[in-house]
C-alpha cells in the first residue's frame, strides 16, 4: 500500500502519494497538471498576492503553465512567458542556465527564448511556480529574467516544500512537508 499525504489548500483536499526521491528524502507528488478545480481556485487566491504594479508572468515548464494561465487572465495580462526544459529549434538565441531541482536527478537547464526575452527588457515580472522546495528552479529562473533585463518583484506558489516555509521572499498558499526515510 502506498503511503500518502493529506494536502489541504483552501476548502480543497487532494490525497498525495509518498514517493522517495533518494535514500534519505521522500516527497508528496504535487501534480497541477489536470487539476482544473485546484489551478482556479489557487490562481484567484494568488491574485490577491499580485503586486499592483508589474508586466508579465514567468512560469517554468510544465506544472506552472496552467498556474500562469489562469492568473494572467484574471489579472487582464495578455501573455505570459515560459521557461523550457531545454532548447527547441523554433528558439532564437536561447538564454540558457543550468538548474538542479529536488525532484530531478540527471542535470538540467531552463532556456528562455530569445524573442520572449526581449520582451522582458525592463520589465517587472512575476515568477509563478505549483511548488517551491529548495529554491534551485526558482533561482535558475531568477537568473535567466536578470539577464533578459527584468526585474523580479514578486514569487508566487501554490505550495512552499520543506525549509521553502521559511522564505520571507515568496508568497504561498500552502506548507509541503518533506518525509526523511
Amino acid at each position: 500500500m502506498i503511503k500518502t499525504y493529506q494536502l489541504q489548500v483552501g476548502p480543497l483536499t487532494r490525497r498525495l502519494p509518498v514517493m522517495p526521491i533518494s535514500d534519505t528524502m521522500a516527497i508528496a507528488s504535487f501534480v497541477l497538471l489536470g487539476d482544473a478545480e485546484l489551478t482556479d481556485y489557487a490562481a484567484e487566491e494568488l491574485a490577491k498576492k499580485v503586486p499592483a504594479e508589474f508586466d508579465y508572468f514567468v512560469t517554468l515548464e510544465s506544472k506552472g503553465i496552467p498556474l500562469a494561465q489562469e492568473l494572467s487572465r484574471l489579472t487582464g495580462h495578455q501573455e505570459y512567458v515560459v521557461l523550457r526544459k531545454s532548447v527547441k529549434d523554433y528558439m532564437r538565441a536561447p538564454l540558457t542556465v543550468p538548474v538542479k531541482a529536488i525532484t530531478t536527478s540527471a542535470p538540467q537547464i531552463l532556456a528562455l527564448d530569445g524573442a520572449d526575452a526581449d520582451k522582458l527588457v525592463a520589465k517587472r515580472v512575476v515568477i509563478v511556480d505549483d511548488v517551491i522546495s529548495s529554491g534551485g528552479s526558482l533561482s535558475a529562473a531568477e537568473e535567466l529574467v536578470s539577464r533578459a533585463g527584468a526585474t523580479v518583484v514578486s514569487r508566487l506558489a501554490i505550495l512552499a516544500e520543506g525549509d521553502a516555509d521559511k522564505r520571507t521572499d515568496i508568497d504561498y498558499l500552502a506548507e509541503l512537508p518533506l518525509f526523511p526515510l
